[in-house]
C-alpha cells in the first residue's frame, strides 16, 4: 500500500515536461519523506512510498539513496546544518551578555527542532536499533557538548563562571537535559514542560548550573 497519493510529473496536454535533474529527484525524495513522516512512523513508510511520491521508479530511488534510513540521515544532516547556522553567532558572543546569548541558543534549538519535529521523531524511533543513526546522534551530541564545554571554560577563564564540575561533564549533562526536555515537550512523552515555558525553564537550569546564578554579569 502506498502512503502518498502523488504519482510523479505528468506531461501537460500538447507539451513535454522538462526532465528532472538528479538534484531535483533527490529533493523530491527528501520532500516526500518529510511529507510522509508528518503522518506516519518511519517503519510504516516503504521505499515504494518514497519512490512513488517523488515520481520515480524504485530502481531510480536506489541511484540516490541505498535505503530509507539513508534518506533520514540526509534529512538529519540538514537539520543539524540549520541548527549550526542559528547557534554560531550567539555562541561566539556569550561573554557579551550570557543571559541573552544562551537564551538565543536555546530558543534557536527549540525553533529548529520544532520545525523538523517529524524528522526528529523518526530518529527517536530508530536510534536504538539502527547503528548508523545511533552513531550520527552520538557524533552530533559530541559536537554540541564540545562547543558548550569551550564556552564554559571561556566563561570560567574570564571569571564570570565559578569553578565547578569538569566543564565537559557539565556540558554532557546540560545537553542531555535539553535533548530530553525538548523531546518530552514535542511529544508529551512523560512529564513535559509546556512549550511556552520550556526555553525559560531550560535557560534557568543552564545558567544556574554554569554560573550558580540566573543573572551572570556580561563582560
Amino acid at each position: 500500500m502506498t502512503l502518498d497519493g502523488a504519482t510523479g510529473p505528468r506531461a501537460s496536454r500538447g507539451r513535454r515536461t522538462s526532465r528532472p535533474t538528479g538534484d531535483d529527484r533527490e529533493q523530491a525524495i527528501l520532500a516526500t519523506a518529510v511529507r510522509l513522516l508528518e503522518r506516519h512512523a518511519l517503519s510504516e513508510i516503504s521505499i515504494d512510498d518514497l519512490a512513488r511520491g517523488a515520481g520515480i521508479s524504485r530502481p531510480t530511488f536506489y541511484f540516490y539513496f541505498r535505503s530509507k534510513d539513508a534518506v533520514l540521515l540526509t534529512l538529519l544532516d540538514r537539520v543539524n546544518e540549520e541548527a549550526v547556522r542559528a547557534l554560531a553567532d550567539p555562541l561566539d558572543r556569550v561573554a557579551e551578555d550570557p543571559v541573552r546569548c544562551w537564551r538565543e541558543c536555546l530558543a534557536a534549538l527549540y525553533t529548529t527542532f520544532h520545525s523538523h519535529r517529524p524528522v526528529l521523531l523518526a530518529t527517536a524511533e530508530v536510534r536504538h536499533t539502527n547503528a548508523e543513526v545511533a552513531r550520527w546522534c552520538a557524533d552530533m551530541m559530541d559536537v554540541w557538548v564540545t562547543r558548550t564545554e569551550q564556552a564554559i571554560e571561556a566563561e570560567r577563564a574570564r571569571g564570570a563562571a565559578p569553578p565547578g564540575p569538569g566543564s565537559r561533564e557539565l556540558a554532557i549533562v546540560l545537553n542531555a537535559m535539553v535533548d530530553r526536555a525538548l523531546y518530552a515537550t514535542f511529544t508529551g512523552d512523560g512529564p513535559a514542560v509546556p512549550a511556552a515555558e520550556v526555553v525559560d525553564v531550560l535557560l534557568h537550569a543552564w545558567l544556574t548550573s554554569i554560573y550558580q546564578t540566573a543573572e551572570p554579569a556580561p563582560a
